[in-house]
């Protein structure tokens, strides 16, 4: 397989962050490369750029909720902090789908799999993230799917 450029990319970025002095720069992405290596460990193989992409995508989502528990607890400093955190690693992470290629996603995984009813939540939500592989939240598909197939399941 070769090693990941983005993999190298995040390395050599690491690097000229520990030169500047970026102390949350740094530590953003050494937590980025941690996250590698435990993912590599796990899989058993050195990751390819996509897999790189997902691993970024998950610390992003990290951060998000991270942001967003802190800011309810008034915690702005630490909200603040994670931000920027985020910014870092979402030049890593896949390019996030807008709304209304999400929409048309869970329209075609509507139509394919034939689904009338919240019952059939699963099977939309199967179709709709195995196409968007990591580009869209899957709470934000799932509550726009709901929404769709009218209420609870």
């Amino acid at each position: 397989m070769g090693t990941s450029t983005l993999k190298a990319k995040v390395h050599e970025e690491m690097t000229a962050a520990l030169r500047a002095g970026d102390k949350v720069r740094l530590g953003a992405l050494r937590m980025l490369t941690t996250a590698i290596v435990t993912r590599e460990k796990d899989v058993r193989h050195e990751l390819s750029d996509d897999e790189v992409r997902e691993v970024a995508a998950r610390e992003v989502k990290r951060r998000t909720e991270s942001i967003e528990a802190f800011e309810a607890a008034g915690r702005t400093e630490l909200a603040a902090k994670e931000r920027t955190e985020r910014e870092v690693l979402q030049a890593y992470a896949p390019e996030q789908l807008g709304e209304a290629e999400v929409d048309t996603l869970i329209e075609e995984a509507i139509s394919a799999t034939g689904a009338t009813s919240a019952n059939e939540l699963g099977k939309v939500m199967g179709a709709v993230m195995a196409k968007a592989k990591g580009k869209v939240d899957g709470a934000v598909v799932q509550a726009k799917v709901r929404a769709r197939l009218g209420g609870e399941a």
